[in-house]
């Protein structure tokens, strides 16, 4: 299991899934990535700063979105 660092590019409110820029590289979008439900829609503003946790490093379909910070 790892942690990343990310940015909030769009959220999708109906599938509760999100597009995260990933912190290390400006060029990687991570797509369809699930969001913890305890997260308020109103919180996923783009261009906020985002945790992810990956349960598998390898798959980026196994990740969520667990924290939103500024």
């Amino acid at each position: 299991m790892r942690l990343r660092k990310g940015e909030l590019r769009s959220f999708n409110s109906g599938n509760y899934t999100a597009t995260v820029r990933l912190a290390s590289s400006y060029k990687v979008y991570l797509e369809d990535v699930a969001v913890a439900r305890n997260i308020s829609s109103a919180e996923m503003i783009t261009g906020r700063r985002v945790a992810v946790i990956f349960f598998d490093e390898h798959s980026p379909r196994d990740a969520v979105v667990v924290a939103v910070y500024t």
